[in-house]
This record gives structure tokens, C-alpha cells and sequence, in this order.
């Protein structure tokens, strides 16, 4: 028989011509692991083109005293297939739970399968070896399995990909894994565009209209596209190298940026860019080398592009460090295929439609700004404002709420002053004249209150009086979720051992803008606060990116925070159903209902 596959083999691989066929090893990767001391789970990442008999799977294990229980399969897909008639089969990936029962501390697990290649090549039967240690977890650990597919079964319970609630960064494996390389580019596109609108990415406007601002009177649309799609193609670079490099080391490395002195430099740059702005003085190159920048920049203003493609590139590593669940997707993708090259053209389209945003922003303001007289003056000391807000939100992690919410207060009081909040109108004066003194007159009081919370002693930027307000009612208001911490896998492995209740493990961060959205918007609604009274809440706070925090993320198969993980009363993961990036209240209560059933 195997002489018979091996033949056929042959003769379709000569008939395919410049199809060129895998080696069954590199068409049908093995790997396995210990879900805990009684469960193995056996892994297939499956070649584009290819696929798995689900009735051709056999297991063995060594020693001769491991016991192997019936194998639980994902459901597949019901083909009519050439050789064997009607068979369920498996693409893409599949992941089999085995039972297992042993008193060694590890054993050789051998996996006979056979699988296919759609051009009409079917590989004779293989058998293959991996080794499983067991002697690092006990019965109740949990490692991280990665995401079912629909349909597969955990605890008796069958787990679908219910859109909007389960594992939002599968689908997007999903689209890579489709093998159409244009719907994948349009996917990821889209996810950009809307991505662009996160807290996350929001802050490059400024950048980029300060940019475009600073050039002067006399930029044209053409001009203001160029340094736009120069921007853009900076970030949309570096998102893709730093995603490739996150995914092929487990660790997202923008992460490691987020350290008080690379935060205060950057800073610092936007705080000069400001004061540019504000007329202080103007930024040129020294004196040895404007001459030669000049020459260059009479054609093609290539030295101002390349410095606006190098600020593309910093504030790509530096401004939007978070995770989504499209990132997570791709991320996740190349980690098991080390497919950098769909995987990078996917972070890649992911940028882009990040940077549609900007690119529509640069030339609006390239083609509508005055140019010249008193407008341009007043138009770049708002983006001034603008620069120096934005230097003021990147500090935020790394220097106390107190400061934090008076340089708000400050900036908010002068950018009133600049608006003529405390001084006369004169008689006759315009409509204009009068909106933005009464928006300056908004502006003083909001920075008023500022001071007078930090004061109070109130550190909420956003409710800088709530420590005056004097309860109106007798009914205690709802507390917010309190986490219990947990710095290390040997902490998280011990309180899971305890646990009699389902259990929400947060992975969170300071300089992490969603998740602050998730304390800000989704923690605090009353719904949510009962629903995670009937949980076990325990937090990964990996602000500092430490070893202890990158081992923890590794063994999730996370690259940053945000991300949410649910465990059962067991203190097993439960698959497919991961939360990464923002999710409002509504989506999130969906979430942990669906947690609570197992």
C-alpha cells in the first residue's frame, strides 16, 4: 500500500509540472503539548492547498505504562474526496485533545496521520515523534491553548465562533488562512481604516497637522500629499518590521519603549515643534549642512520627506504601542506559520488603512490653510496646542495623575489666554471674536477646576470636582472591579489551583490606552461590575515589561495588553474565548455570560 501512495506521489508530482509539492513534514506541522497532567493536545498548522484525513489519525505513546484515552477531534469538513470516497477532513490547522493517563514526567508520543494536496496528490500514511513533558504541571494547571475552531468541543460543551464574542483576532487568522491574498489585503485594509479612529492612533493627527502646518504659507496640495503619504509610509513600515520581529520572538518590542527617558525625549520633541509654532524660534538644520538639504530639496524636497518618514517611524514605536485584535491575528499567524511574507503584507495593509485618516487630514489641510497674514499665525499656535497636548498625554504613564492633571490645567489656562478669555471685546465686535472668547472663557474654567481637584486631592482628570460633590443619596455607589495581582506563572499557577469560580486573568499596562478605555468605559457600568462580582479577578500589570511579564504573555501566546483570558472553576483556559483590545459594555457582558456557562 505505502508503495502504491509513494507511486502516485511520483507520477502526480511529475504531471503537476512547476506546482511544486511540500514535504509532508513542512505541509502538516506537528506540535504538542501538555494542557494539563491529563490532556495532551496534538497540533497540525496545515499548508495553503492542503489537507487531513480526519479518520487517518493513530497515537502512540511511550513508556509502555501511559494509558491514551479515545482522541476528541474538532468537527471538520465533509468532503468527496478522490481516493477515499466521502471523509471529514481538516485545513488550515486542527488540534486534537487526547487523553492521557502517566506517571513519568514525560513521554514520546508518536502520531501516525495522512493527509493531501489539492492539485490531486495524496502523501502515503506518516508517522511522526514528539516529545510532551508533564513533569512541570500538575492535574488543574492550565497552559494556553490557542484558539478552537468552530464547533470544537471543550468539557462537553461545544465552542462555536459566535461573531463579536469569541476569539475576535481568529477571524482574522482566518483571512490570512484563505488562501486569497486580495480579500485578506481588503480585510486588514478595513480594519485599519477603523482602527485609525482608536485612542490608540488618534494622537498621530496632531503630528502630522503640525507637520503640514509648519511648512508655512506657501504649500501646496501636492506638496502636503507628499509629506502625508511619506508619514504614513514611515509608520506603516514600522508597524510591519516591529509586528514581523513581535511575531517571530513572542514580545511585542514597541513595548520596551514605553520607559520614562525614551517617553520624556520624545516629548520633548513635540514640545520644540510646539514652540516653533508658537514663534520662538524656527527649526532648521545647522548651517554645514543646509546647503546641501537646499540643493536636495529644490526637485523633490526630499530631505523634508525623509525627516517626516523618520517622525512617521517614531511615532509609529512610541505613540501607539496597543494591541487589537486584527494586530493579534496577523501576529498570531506568523508565530505558527512563519509566513512572514502574508503575514507582514497583512500588518503592512493594516497600516495603511490606518494611515488613510492622515493622508486625508494632511492634504485637507495643505489645501485649505490660509497662506499668509494673521490666520496662519493664529492656525499654527492651535496646532501648537495641539503638539503640546499631545506631549502631555505621552508622559501620562511615567509621571504622577497630580502633575498630569495640572499641565492639563496649565495648558488649558494659557491656550485661554491666547483667546482673549479675560480680556474686553471691542465695541462691534465680530461673531468670530466673540465664539472663541467664549470657548476661552470654557477653557479657563475647565482649567480652573483642574487646579482646584488636584488641590481637593481628586486624581480623576475627567471628574476633577468629584471630591466636592456631596452624596445626594443614602445607597453606597458601585465600587470598581478590584484585581487581585499576580507577577508571576508560578503565582498565576498556584491561585488557579484555587479557584471554585470562573476566573478573568486582565493583562494590562500604564502607557495602555485601551486599557484605560476598559477601567474608563466598560468596568465601571453597574451591569458589568455584577457580572464580574460572581468571578475570580486576577491582573498581569506588565507596565514595566520585565522577564517575569514577558514570560507570562509568551505562555499565553500574548504580544501585549490589552487582552482579557477566562479560565473555568477548574482553572483551565477556556478556548476560543480571549477578548483583545477595547470592548464596550454591551459586547463584554455577552462575554462573560458566555464565560459563566462553563
Amino acid at each position: 500500500m505505502h508503495r502504491y501512495f509513494a507511486l502516485l506521489l511520483t507520477l502526480a508530482a511529475a504531471a503537476a509540472g512547476a506546482q511544486d509539492l511540500l514535504e509532508p513534514e513542512k505541509a502538516f506541522r506537528l506540535s504538542a503539548r501538555a494542557v494539563d497532567r491529563e490532556t495532551i493536545e496534538v497540533r497540525f498548522d496545515i499548508a495553503r492547498g492542503y489537507y487531513m484525513y480526519r479518520d487517518k489519525f493513530a497515537f502512540a505513546a511511550e513508556p509502555t505504562g501511559v494509558k491514551l484515552g479515545p482522541a476528541v477531534f474538532p468537527k471538520g469538513e465533509i468532503k468527496k474526496d478522490e481516493f477515499f470516497g466521502v471523509m471529514e477532513t481538516y485545513r488550515k490547522q486542527v488540534a486534537v485533545m487526547l487523553p492521557v493517563q502517566a506517571d513519568a514526567e514525560k513521554l514520546k508520543l508518536a502520531v501516525t496521520s495522512q493527509g493531501c494536496a489539492d492539485i490531486g496528490v495524496c502523501y502515503p500514511p506518516q508517522t511522526q515523534t514528539v516529545e510532551v513533558q508533564l513533569a512541570a504541571l500538575s492535574s488543574g494547571d492550565a497552559a494556553p491553548p490557542p484558539p478552537l475552531a468552530s464547533g470544537a468541543q471543550f468539557g462537553g460543551r461545544e465552542v462555536r465562533g459566535t461573531p463579536g464574542i469569541v476569539s475576535d483576532e481568529t477571524r482574522f487568522q482566518d483571512a490570512l488562512q484563505s488562501g486569497n491574498f486580495l480579500l485578506m489585503l481588503a480585510v486588514f485594509f478595513g480594519a485599519g481604516i477603523l482602527l485609525a479612529f482608536t485612542p490608540c492612533v488618534l494622537p498621530m493627527i496632531p503630528i502630522l497637522s503640525g507637520i503640514i502646518v509648519g511648512e508655512g504659507r506657501a504649500i501646496a496640495k501636492a506638496h502636503a500629499f507628499a509629506l502625508s503619504l511619506s508619514y504614513v509610509l514611515g509608520m506603516a513600515l514600522t508597524y510591519t518590521v516591529i509586528g514581523i520581529l513581535a511575531a517571530l520572538s513572542g514580545t511585542l518590542l514597541s513595548a520596551a519603549l514605553q520607559n520614562p527617558w525614551v517617553l520624556g525625549a520624545f516629548a520633548a520633541v513635540f514640545v520644540a515643534l510646539a514652540a516653533s509654532m508658537f514663534g520662538f524660534y524656527d527649526l532648521q538644520l545647522p548651517a554645514v549642512f543646509h546647503s546641501r538639504v537646499a540643493a536636495a530639496s529644490q526637485r523633490l524636497k526630499g530631505g523634508e520627506i525623509a525627516g517626516v518618514a523618520l517622525m512617521g517611524v517614531l511615532s509609529a514605536a512610541i505613540v501607539s504601542p496597543c494591541v487589537a485584535a486584527p494586530l493579534a491575528g496577523a501576529l498570531l499567524y506568523i508565530s505558527q506559520t512563519r509566513d512572514v511574507v502574508l503575514g507582514g503584507a497583512a500588518l503592512f495593509s493594516l497600516a495603511l488603512g490606518m494611515g488613510v485618516p492622515l493622508i486625508a487630514v494632511g492634504v485637507t489641510e495643505g489645501a485649505l490653510l490660509p497662506r499668509s497674514g494673521h490666520w496662519m499665525k493664529a492656525v499654527k499656535k492651535f496646532f501648537g496646542f495641539m503638539l503640546l497636548g499631545l506631549a502631555i498625554w505621552i508622559v501620562a504613564p511615567v509621571i504622577p495623575v497630580a502633575v498630569y492633571m495640572l499641565a492639563w490645567a496649565a495648558l488649558l489656562i494659557i491656550g485661554a489666554m491666547y483667546l482673549h478669555a479675560l480680556d474686553p471685546l471691542p465695541e462691534g465686535a465680530s461673531g468670530y471674536a466673540r465664539f472663541w472668547k467664549g470657548v476661552g472663557v470654557i477653557a479657563l474654567l475647565a482649567g480652573a477646576a483642574l487646579v482646584v481637584g488636584v488641590l481637593s486631592g481628586s486624581r480623576d482628570v475627567l471628574q476633577p470636582l468629584a471630591g466636592l460633590r456631596v452624596a445626594e443619596s443614602s445607597a453606597a455607589p458601585a465600587e470598581a472591579p478590584r484585581f487581585e495581582r499576580v507577577g508571576t506563572v508560578a503565582e498565576l499557577d498556584a491561585r488557579l489551583k484555587t479557584v471554585s469560580q470562573t476566573v478573568m486573568l486582565d493583562f494590562y499596562a500604564d502607557w495602555c490606552v485601551s486599557c484605560k478605555e476598559m477601567e474608563r468605559f466598560t468596568f465601571s457600568d453597574p451591569k458589568v461590575q455584577a457580572a464580574l462580582a460572581q468571578m475570580v479577578l486576577l491582573q498581569v500589570d506588565v507596565t514595566k515589561n520585565t522577564q517575569e511579564d514577558q514570560a507570562l504573555l509568551k505562555r499565553y501566546r500574548l504580544f501585549g495588553p490589552p487582552g482579557i483570558i477566562f479560565f473555568d472553576r477548574s482553572g483551565r483556559e477556556i478556548p476560543g474565548l480571549r477578548v483583545i483590545g477595547f470592548q464596550p459594555a454591551d459586547k463584554f457582558l455577552q462575554s462573560l455570560a458566555l464565560a459563566r456557562t462553563f
